[in-house]
């Protein structure tokens, strides 16, 4: 495997390679190497792949990651948007049994391919939230995530309630996933340097989002949670009441009853009216919004 004669961790050599293939790197698409392979290792490892898994991996850029992976014997599908980088990863793994290459972007370009139990990401900063969010709203859940993202939105995945950080994203993810963080990395960390910190996290899929005997996958909350979550987060400052009684006013088509509604399922659920929604925890959203789907409030 060619990819591998490639020194990964030098600034130099990356830039070599680049400036002889005539490739730049563009700040747009969050292109950034991290040159530590015992972070790269570690982050690998962290996916605790048998030979034969099936791994997705996002922003592969040059194939440090790839190479990591093919050397455990997963089966690598690689999503890349930069045409350059598409045509070195072609060249450098293409005769490889256990690679295959999707380009384009990969907000676009996942729901086409088949789905996989693992991912691995060096995920964008402009498309790391997008893209998570998106695997979720479109039913592709994972059993092990491990990416890198912006420090400041791995606070966000990680925060709990009453935290600053805390939001409806965070009850998006965490409500199926156990996110923990693995380690932090400097700038100094990646080629070139970018002007934030990064996180590396691993994200478990919750035991009771896994269906036996079969083993498939499932949501444990209906679907009404998202958005009613969302329209809660959309007005930090209000009640859990006032936020709530306007969610199910428009959900129920009904301006007079929404304010019994909205009363029965908070006393049902023993939250009180002038809570805020950034103190609820996720079992308290999943039962809210079972409460208001048994009382014939739609999706």
């Amino acid at each position: 495997m060619r990819g591998s004669s490639l020194n990964y961790d030098s600034p130099l050599a990356l830039k070599a390679l680049l400036e002889k293939r005539g490739l730049g790197m563009r700040k747009r698409l969050g292109q950034n190497f991290l040159i530590k392979g015992d972070i790269r290792k570690k982050l690998a490892d962290a996916l605790e792949l048998k030979p034969g898994d099936g791994v997705w991996e996002i922003g592969p850029g040059l194939g440090a990651m790839t190479a990591e992976l093919l050397e455990q014997g997963a089966r690598v599908s690689v999503f890349e948007i930069d045409p350059g980088f598409v045509e070195f990863l072609r060249e450098e793994f293409g005769d490889h049994a256990g690679f295959s290459l999707v380009p384009g972007d990969a907000l676009k370009t996942w729901k086409g391919e088949a789905e996989v139990p693992f991912l691995l990401g060096n995920l964008p900063y402009n498309i790391a939230g997008a893209l998570l969010g998106d695997f979720v709203e479109g039913n592709r859940f994972f059993r092990r995530m491990v990416v890198t993202v912006q420090k400041e939105l791995g606070r966000r995945l990680t925060a709990r309630p009453g935290q600053a950080d805390y939001s409806s994203f965070t009850v998006l993810i965490a409500g199926l996933y156990q996110v923990k963080t693995l380690v932090s990395m400097g700038a100094s960390c990646f080629y070139p340097p970018p002007r934030v910190d990064s996180v590396g996290l691993r994200l478990n899929l919750r035991d009771e989002c896994i269906s036996p005997p079969g083993g498939e996958i499932a949501r444990p909350f209906p679907p009404l949670m998202y958005p009613m979550v969302r329209r809660l987060f959309s007005s930090r400052r209000k009640t859990v009441k006032n936020s709530l009684r306007a969610f199910v006013s428009s959900r129920s088509g009904m301006e007079q009853g929404a304010g019994d509604l909205t009363m029965t399922a908070l006393e049902c659920c023993g939250i009180r009216p002038d809570e805020r929604p950034e103190n609820l925890d996720i079992p308290q959203f999943r039962e809210l919004a079972l409460r208001l789907q048994c009382l014939g409030v739609g999706e």
